[in-house]
């Protein structure tokens, strides 16, 4: 069988041809001393700056008395309807103190309702260099810190870090991703601006996150 003509084809094969025989230059050399962050001299500083540029609420408490009032402060401000919270013995203490007046679901019970108004939930660490939360599975499930307009997290300050590199390394060491299916950074309240350059909170997920930094313990 005669091959029919293809010169679109003759073009671009001729084309890779040339590609192959052409040695390619070395790549410039890059600055490893290139800053992208600003240093960071005061975590806990650092972490309530870009919380306020992530859109973010950062309340910082000394004591679990503290924390309850101000966990019963946004439960209030809540519109009525069920909060989801992580099954744990700290959170159980926190809801006890704060006595909200509406059903509490637990993560041991099921997973987040669809109608559910807030989820509370631990931190495995807050990353001060860039106002991040680092939350696993263990939050009480992918659909925990995600399907409810406001995300409460509590953490006491024990778990600021400086960078997220640390961070990765203290859950590493802890083995927390073997236990884990899933980890997760939160860099602020769900938003995106991609029509008209409009910012709009809550596009995929929480419009509100909340964090309650315990300076101290009890």
């Amino acid at each position: 069988m005669t091959q029919t003509e293809n010169s679109s084809r003759d073009r671009i094969l001729e084309r890779i041809r040339t590609g192959l025989r052409t040695v390619a230059p070395e790549p410039a050399p890059t600055n490893s001393d290139r800053v992208i962050f600003e240093p960071i001299h005061n975590s806990l500083e650092r972490f309530q700056k870009e919380c306020v540029a992530n859109l973010m609420e950062c309340a910082l408490t000394g004591d679990s008395a503290g924390s309850a009032r101000q966990l019963s402060t946004v439960f209030q401000s809540l519109p009525e309807g069920e909060v989801f919270v992580q099954e744990d013995a700290m959170l159980h203490r926190l809801v006890e103190l704060a006595a909200p007046a509406r059903a509490i679901r637990w993560s041991s019970q099921s997973a987040p309702g669809e109608a559910s108004q807030a989820t509370v939930t631990l931190a495995e660490a807050l990353i001060a260099q860039t106002g991040s939360i680092l939350v696993t599975a263990c939050c009480g499930g992918r659909g925990a810190s995600v399907i409810a307009p406001c995300h409460i997290v509590y953490a006491n300050i024990t778990q600021l870090v400086p960078d997220l590199t640390t961070a990765l390394s203290r859950l590493s060491q802890q083995q927390s991703f073997e236990r884990n299916s899933f980890a997760c950074v939160i860099s602020g309240s769900s938003r995106t601006a991609d029509i008209e350059k409009i910012l709009v909170q809550g596009a995929h997920g929480p419009r509100r996150l909340v964090v309650i930094l315990q300076a101290g313990t009890d």
